[in-house]
């Protein structure tokens, strides 16, 4: 007696509460459940699709929230790095120096 597949429930379920991106929590939660529903029915074919297709949405959905988040805070902090060192050489550009000799006259 060979256990069944796993169902990946309790990560489908965590997807759906906190790492929710763009549904596919939810879209896994479905899967999850429907996994879950043939294994208990006995359809152990049909409960190993739809626990493969939750195990490809729990990892979709956790890698979208995970990684997304990080790369829009690089591009934010790349974004102000750049505005820094752009404002610092616009800094000479725009001030004028006044002096009492004119270097041109001599």
């Amino acid at each position: 007696a060979a256990p069944g597949p796993r169902d990946h429930l309790v990560w489908a379920i965590f997807n759906t509460l906190y790492m929710n991106f763009c549904c596919l929590g939810f879209v896994a939660l479905a899967f999850a459940v429907k996994a879950r529903d043939r294994k208990v029915s006995g359809d152990v074919e049909a409960a190993r699709h739809f626990s493969s297709k939750a195990r490809c949405y729990n990892a979709l959905a956790t890698a979208g929230s995970v990684v997304l988040p990080l790369l829009l805070g690089a591009l934010v902090v790349t974004g102000v790095i750049h505005l820094s060192k752009l404002a610092q050489e616009s800094v000479g550009f725009f001030t004028y120096q006044f002096s009492g000799s004119d270097d041109e006259d001599q």
